[in-house]
């Protein structure tokens, strides 16, 4: 065989492998033998070894491959990944609807229907493919910025690594839900007790654990599986339920147990459906998504922090125990709220071992009833955080004893404060012990600062021998300062100052984020970072300039002000100056933000560059990019081969403009 026919024989090779294995992995059909199925990826693997120059990305000998990774790196979504609000009950859904058709016209309103979907207990992720190849996979992260699992998800079969439909010169983005079937988590569970490790306790966190897996080679062992359920790429679709048909044509395996719903009743039969038979399943759910179907009017709900208004998890039961409330204690965050929680005599709910729940609030502790002492049903649905479900009052002797929530806080004795229109009470002391420790911890975390190696216990340690006394500290730590904490030995320090001095760069961005202001998250942080040239036009701004920034409203606005009038944390400022952190400015001159607050939409593809390198110019530049077309867009940029966008914008009046026009746009700025 000479190097054509070669190159030939490993063509048809590959389609012919991945032809099968969508038929097996994807529809549960099987028309050749696994036998057959080896030798043919046998056959495939020689050649290819003998003739490297012809591996591709997709071919299927690329499932189990590369070397063990050192870390993940991040990746930026192009729109964020969201996470459902839950709902419990009929009311709780029945309000839902409530909510929304009042954010739509009579009309609208009317013809209101819902897709349902099961909801899986597994990973979110999100696939990019580029020309019909799979190019990235990245987790959910923080909802904007998750982390590359390109090698791990590889490993998935369930997931093509080339499109069946081929779409040519498209960018495709797709998410769906990496899950492992309960027989294969019984096996795993099993191999590990007899090698005398601890099992895992349920099938989520074995889950995330794999993909997490800096080593492909055992993310393959797992045998995970994936159910594809979302298309962000715009491909002519008009409603949720025809994503799914797409889903399944371009090569996707979708889940079969989903339902068109006219109304409520409608959802209500499905869900009861499901909670009776998801036992007969091979893997675990936690409930049903229920999404309104019609795109537009999705689109046009929007969605209210990190939750679409126009869809939600209707959960199962909660996973129950009924256990006794030993004590009460209110905990302080970094923020300065007063959580009651209560501390319980340990019960196993849904597999853990539950000694905590939170109380949420005093409203909460009011509406429930709860007393110390007290025997009550304890509730949890997948991961989410255990919670009293409620009181059972038959049982009680007499012996309770009433919590009243404390009138000043319990680590620092300040009076505890309530702001009008709020149920949370706050310790307003912001060199409370607790909230210290709580921010000091949050700061050195994934979402802050990312120093490995300085978790919670060490930076109790050091704040407690006072070597720390703000976040600045940390950067001014000697070798000398961390020998003297307890089970520290020299290589450990040693690598630990080496964790830190490689963390002293950080994005404006995260920088603001990371100073633990007052109703400022990610989102309005990056605002900031993409208002403001640099930390000192920030410091020195006004609260009218604020109030006038695009999202950010009068009560946010008037906590960044306020925070940046206080002398302590101007001093905390300069610290961090004095000890080499260095902020890396994401955004070009005021002079080059002409941009500012302007809204775009791209659709169809670019020739002369990417959409990544589009979306990023345009943020460079002020502007923002949303995916869909509304009243609030200014410009449709128009591609090849443009989606529904194009008779979107038209019918509003959408400013329309050409790949030329907008490379003269941005030049000219």
């Amino acid at each position: 065989m000479n190097k054509t026919e070669a190159q030939k024989r490993i063509e048809r090779l590959k389609e012919f492998i991945n032809h099968h294995r969508y038929l097996y992995h994807v529809l549960d059909r099987q028309e050749i033998s696994e036998d057959v199925s080896d030798s043919l990826k046998k056959e495939l693997f020689d050649l290819e070894q003998k003739y490297p120059e012809f591996i591709t990305s997709d071919s299927p000998t690329q499932r189990i491959g590369g070397r063990p990774l050192k870390k993940f790196e991040k990746i930026k979504h192009s729109q964020p990944m969201l996470s459902f609000n839950d709902a419990f009950s009929r009311e709780d859904m029945k309000d839902w609807e409530k909510r929304i058709k009042k954010l739509l016209t009579i009309p609208e309103a009317k013809n209101l229907n819902y897709f349902c979907e099961l909801k899986f207990d597994g990973l979110a992720i999100e696939l990019v493919y580029k020309n019909n190849i799979l190019q990235t996979g990245a987790t959910r992260g923080n909802g904007i910025i998750g982390e590359n699992v390109t090698q791990n998800i590889k490993t998935i079969n369930s997931i093509p690594l080339k499109l069946r439909n081929n779409i040519l010169e498209r960018e495709i983005i797709v998410r769906g839900e990496a899950i492992i079937f309960k027989k294969e988590f019984l096996k795993i569970n099993k191999l590990r007790e007899k090698a005398g490790l601890a099992v895992y306790s349920n099938p989520r966190n074995i889950t995330a654990g794999s993909i997490r897996q800096l080593n492909p080679k055992i993310t393959a062992e797992r045998n995970l599986n994936f159910f594809c359920y979302d298309l962000i790429s715009d491909l002519k679709q008009i409603n949720h339920e025809q994503e799914h048909k797409i889903l399944k044509e371009i090569g996707f395996k979708v889940n079969l147990y989903t339902k068109f719903c006219n109304n409520l009743e409608e959802v209500f039969q499905f869900h009861k459906k499901w909670e009776q038979k998801r036992q007969n399943l091979g893997y675990e759910i936690d409930g049903i998504v229920v999404i309104v179907n019609n795109n537009r009017f999705f689109d046009k709900l929007g969605a209210i922090g990190k939750s679409p208004r126009g869809a939600i998890a209707y959960k199962f039961s909660l996973k129950q125990a009924e256990t006794i409330i030993q004590d009460i204690k209110v905990q302080v965050g970094r923020t300065g709220a007063v959580t009651p929680v209560a501390y319980l005599k340990p019960v196993k709910v849904g597999g853990v071992i539950i000694s905590k729940a939170t109380l949420h609030n005093e409203d909460g502790i009011k509406r429930l009833g709860v007393k110390i002492k007290d025997t009550v049903i304890i509730g949890r649905a997948g991961d989410v955080i255990p919670m009293v479900v409620s009181v059972l009052k038959e049982l009680r002797t007499g012996r309770e004893i009433e919590f009243k929530m404390p009138k000043l806080c319990p680590y620092c004795q300040s009076k505890l404060v309530k702001q009008r229109g709020e149920v949370i009470w706050r310790c307003p002391n912001s060199k409370c012990e607790s909230r210290q420790k709580r921010y000091f911890s949050y700061f050195v975390s994934r979402q802050g600062f990312n120093i490995e190696g300085l978790g919670p216990k060490i930076v109790e340690q050091l704040f407690e021998r006072k070597l720390i006394h703000d976040p600045a500290d940390i950067f001014n730590l000697s070798e000398k300062d961390l020998l003297t904490l307890e089970g520290f030995a020299q290589k450990a320090v040693q690598n630990l100052m080496k964790s830190i001095e490689t963390k002293k760069e950080i994005s404006f961005s995260k920088f603001i984020y990371t100073l633990g202001i007052d109703q400022v998250g990610e989102e309005t942080a990056q605002d900031l970072a993409n208002y403001f040239r640099n930390l000192e036009d920030l410091k020195k701004t006004s609260l009218e300039k604020l109030i006038d920034i695009k999202d950010i409203g009068p009560e946010t606005a008037e906590s960044i002000y306020g925070w940046f009038q206080k002398k302590d944390n101007i001093k905390i400022l300069e610290k961090f100056k004095k000890f080499g952190i260095k902020i890396k400015y994401e955004v070009p001159s005021i002079k080059n933000r002409t941009l500012l607050g302007r809204i775009f939409v791209l659709t169809g593809s670019l020739d002369k560059l990417s959409r990544a390198k589009a979306k990023e110019r345009i943020k460079e530049l002020g502007g923002k990019i949303s995916e869909n077309i509304n009243q609030n867009t200014d410009f449709l940029i128009l591609g090849k081969n443009p989606g529904s966008k194009l008779e979107k914008a038209k019918k509003l009046n959408i400013k329309i403009i050409s790949e030329k026009e907008f490379l003269l746009l941005i030049t000219n700025n």
